[in-house]
């Protein structure tokens, strides 16, 4: 036999693939069930190492000698990002779940991780980020993760049967999330358009949704959150389709709006998701469902009201108003979830006030309405001073038109139109109104409640300062996914 140097299995050798030199077998080997022989030792096969958590960590559901794939930082380092992924990141990206048994980043997410190399260094690039804009002593760590992640996932793309795998779409959509918190929104937009090309190669996000949830919640959502508008569609009323789907409650029977909500002047659409909302909520009082049920609903909602707005009719200002304020108050009470909704938030609150300010007499008999969409704009316009100051000029008109006096009273004509009962939701919305009735002058002291004031800790943005240079490569080192994993 002739002698070669050459350290990859034959398998590889021959399919001209690149051979992780696995012992006894290498992972592309044991996924194709083939035999693995070596013509030489791989004796500088990479070696997998162990994840030592500190002593009593309390995520029991995590062995704390499972092994994980190779990198180039050092192993403190690596176990230090493990540690901060596993113990905040999870829990920041997944608010909803704040469980360690239970939490998706931690029980099905991060097993993932451990076998895919590529969602590994995505991972730990999330928490990698996260320390440095902490230090605020630059992205060394970050940027070589950045670049040993996408040469893995462009191997990934390139082999049809891995493009597809829960792990390549994580993979590409987390970074989807990191591009566009960078400010390199073209990159962003290059991933979220690939993920949707591998969601179509598995039938669609509603097949994904069946046997991967968690992937196919965040793809749908980091996708209408980078590019601001729905990517995919929904199902119809009765859960029939391709696109996203409906929670179980959705679809019971439609009662009929007997209120003054019924006299609106409001397009079909739009009607049906208000009252659909209203029934479901109405059954939340006696049986509360939990938060991942909210998400689901939130997303399907969502989607539901944008993409019917993109449609070519033209809908009244009072249709408009309704649209962006159930909108909004959906992002409300769900919160952040996998990274910050602010940019998107902003452009929805622009939009509300630009269909209230061509919308003047339709409210004037459905004052419930005004205080409603009034409390809306003032929550989500918290970080806009000048947004803020207008919503909180109607929300006084509104108060002053029905002689409000209280919170109590406030809420009474909010609970009319739209409410969801919660732990939190009175603490959201209620700070914003006890400023105007404690004002003996009724005048709102905006400086001093411009910023969120609910008690339910918001995700910080995890996003690079906006100065940052998108795409600067230093010294060769890619910082950028741009053009590297394939779907450029």
């Amino acid at each position: 036999m002739r002698h070669t140097l050459r350290r990859s299995c034959s398998a590889c050798a021959k399919s001209k693939h690149s051979c992780d030199l696995g012992t006894p077998r290498c992972s592309r080997c044991v996924k194709r069930k083939v035999q693995c022989l070596y013509a030489n030792e791989p004796l500088t096969a990479p070696q997998k190492k162990t994840i030592i958590l500190p002593v009593g960590t309390r995520f029991s559901s995590v062995d704390p000698f499972e092994s994980y794939p190779q990198t180039r930082l050092p192993r403190s380092h690596v176990q230090r990002l493990i540690h901060s992924f596993l113990h905040k990141i999870a829990f920041q990206y997944y608010p909803l779940d704040l469980s360690p048994t239970s939490n998706p980043f931690l029980v099905s997410w991060w097993p993932q991780a451990l076998g895919d190399p590529a969602l590994f260094h995505v991972s730990l690039q999330t928490a990698c980020l996260d320390e440095e804009l902490l230090a605020q002593r630059g992205f060394q760590a970050s940027t070589v993760l950045m670049a040993d992640s996408v040469a893995l996932l462009r191997r990934k793309v390139e082999d049809s049967a891995l493009a597809v795998q829960d792990g390549t779409m994580n993979s590409v959509i987390t970074l989807a999330a990191i591009e566009f918190g960078k400010g390199n929104t073209r990159v962003s937009e290059m991933h979220v358009a690939g993920v949707k090309r591998l969601v179509d190669l598995r039938g669609g996000i509603s097949s994904v949704r069946r046997t991967s949830p968690l992937t196919a919640r965040m793809v749908s959502w980091v996708s209408l959150l980078v590019m601001g508008h729905p990517q995919f569609d929904t199902q119809d009323d009765a859960g029939i389709g391709d696109g996203i789907p409906p929670i179980p409650e959705w679809r019971l029977d439609l009662p009929i709006l007997e209120d003054q909500l019924g006299n609106l002047n409001i397009d079909h659409p739009v009607k049906n998701v208000l009252t659909r909302l209203r029934c479901v909520f109405e059954r939340a009082q006696s049986a509360p469902f939990p938060n991942t049920r909210l998400h689901d609903l939130t997303c399907f909602a969502v989607h539901r009201l944008l993409l019917t707005a993109a449609g070519a009719h033209v809908s009244s200002p009072t249709t408009e108003c309704i649209r962006y304020g159930i909108v909004l108050y959906m992002f409300i009470i769900q919160g952040p979830t996998y990274f910050s909704h602010a940019v998107l938030m902003n452009k929805l609150v622009t939009n509300l006030r630009q269909h209230l300010e061509q919308q003047q007499f339709e409210f004037a008999a459905h004052q419930d309405v005004n205080v409603w969409l009034a409390a809306v704009g003032l929550v989500a316009s918290a970080n806009n001073t000048a947004h803020y100051e207008w919503f909180a000029e109607r929300a006084r008109a509104a108060s002053a038109s029905l002689q409000l006096r209280s919170w109590t009273d406030t809420l009474s004509c909010i609970k009319r139109v739209l409410w969801l009962e919660t732990v939190h939701s009175e603490g959201i919305f209620r700070p914003h109104w006890d400023m105007f009735f404690m004002s003996s002058h009724n005048d709102v002291a905006t400086t001093d409640i411009s910023q969120p004031t609910t008690p339910r800790s918001l995700v910080a943005i995890r996003s690079l300062p906006r100065g940052s240079p998108p795409g600067k490569k230093q010294s060769g080192v890619v910082t950028s996914s741009m053009d590297v994993i394939g779907f450029g």
